[in-house]
């Protein structure tokens, strides 16, 4: 499971522009997904084959002034409880402002590892000016410049450095159901509906992943834990609908899940904050369920289910293979339905597929469609295997690996849809020399 790292500090200061930095050069290497920008507060990076979670908090601030100071103290308090280590940011250019001070008076009492770091540093009389961020009473602070980049790289050594290990913990190799999205939208009723009226329970287990709660729950002949995000609300500190809060939280129930339930509340809609959840749940590549919940609150008539469908499919877009539920946890209307559908989606996302079969299938498709020629030069695809990860990964060798665009392994993509069934699974394509 991979640290979390969270970037504080009031706004302005070039956390943004820091965390893009970190996140573009780990996407173009890694992250080729389409979709993948749509959330730009969140991402993966790596350092030194270290690899960690990136959360920068001021991308989900909104408000005057006022509300800012308060929201920047909740957000703080939150990266403190959630994160491994902490970056502060500040800006040289301003100096040391009282919103700093703020922020530096809550980070001293931390016992996690913070990083002062002084943002915008690219001359030497800069360099200078730094100096007074020592009154924060921080101890040393790193100079950098996120515009270039210069004074990163030792940053980031030290970030890696103080990071604790991951430790690998001895869990029964059950597969994990995270159940994910914002805060009311019923994922506790959700759970205890599940659980409640079962005698089919195993076993709790708390704070497995330090701070879900997991159950081991058995049916339809399969064992599987599912995994609580909404048990864990500090509610004295966080407002309820604090964005920043469910996408943090989410964070380590989806990295550490092998299917995602992202329940949404059918009067709110599929709205900003689900669909950042569902992103993250996809760029994880983790089994997919969306669950449409409340659905006995909607005005219906014949059409409403498959429009409210539609309208989730192209805000999904291009990744629409993935099972909808429309449910009621109140009237314990397809709640199973939804764990059926959840199994499906797992055992899809274990499948392996036969290096001969996956040949037979594809290849004669390929060769009535083959990609198109590329300053006179033709693509010729010669097999195709999955590769051995954890999730659908499918290698393409061909003459000319870098003449394949996007849309054609769009096209392989899909034909791999029509052929095996992988609802709601994210799938890899990958292009290589034969």
């Amino acid at each position: 499971m991979s640290n979390i790292v969270a970037v504080v500090g009031r706004p302005n200061v070039g956390k943004s522009t820091f965390f893009n930095r970190l996140i573009k050069r780990r996407e173009a290497i890694v992250d080729a997904v389409s979709g993948v920008t749509r959330d730009r507060h969140y991402g993966k990076t790596d350092w030194n084959g270290r690899e960690f979670s990136l959360i920068d908090t001021g991308g989900y601030v909104v408000g005057s002034d006022d509300i800012f100071e308060a929201e920047i103290d909740k957000q703080v308090e939150l990266a403190i409880d959630e994160a491994d280590a902490i970056v502060f940011m500040v800006d040289v250019e301003t100096g040391v402002t009282g919103m700093d001070e703020d922020v530096a008076k809550l980070l001293r009492k931390v016992k996690k590892p913070v990083f002062l770091v002084v943002n915008k540093v690219d001359n030497n009389k800069r360099l200078e000016d730094a100096v007074e961020f020592y009154s924060l009473g921080l101890g040393d602070y790193f100079a950098i410049a996120s515009i270039n980049g210069s004074g990163t790289g030792d940053l980031l050594d030290a970030i890696v450095e103080a990071l604790p290990e991951k430790e690998d913990v001895e869990e029964d190799q059950l597969p994990r159901f995270a159940v994910v999205g914002r805060p009311n939208a019923g994922k506790s009723s959700f759970i205890n509906a599940l659980i409640g009226e079962d005698r089919y329970i195993v076993t709790d287990i708390a704070g497995t992943t330090r701070d879900s709660i997991d159950t081991k729950y058995n049916r339809f002949g399969f064992e599987f834990n599912l995994v609580d995000t909404a048990g864990i609300r500090r509610k004295t500190k966080v407002k309820d609908d604090l964005e920043f809060y469910s996408v943090m939280r989410s964070v380590r129930a989806i990295e550490h899940s092998d299917v995602c339930l992202v329940v949404l509340d059918a009067t709110r809609g599929f709205d900003g904050q689900v669909q950042n959840i569902f992103w993250l749940a996809e760029r994880n590549r983790k089994g997919i369920v969306i669950l449409v919940n409340k659905w006995d609150l909607v005005e219906k008539d014949t059409k409403t289910a498959k429009e409210f469908e539609q309208h989730i499919r192209q805000e999904i877009a291009p990744f629409t293979d993935v099972p909808i539920v429309f449910i009621s946890v109140l009237n314990k209307q397809r709640i199973y339905k939804a764990i059926e559908t959840a199994v499906e989606v797992y055992k899809n996302r274990t499948k392996r597929i036969k290096t001969s079969v996956l040949n037979e299938a594809l290849l004669p498709i390929i060769e009535h469609q083959p990609p198109p020629a590329n300053k006179g030069k033709f693509v010729k695809i010669k097999y195709i295997m999955q590769l051995p990860t954890p999730q659908p990964q499918f290698a393409f060798f061909c003459n000319l690996p870098q003449y394949v665009k996007e849309p054609y392994k769009r096209f392989l993509e899909n034909k791999l849809r029509e052929q095996f069934d992988f609802n709601g699974v994210p799938i890899s394509v990958y292009m290589r020399k034969k």
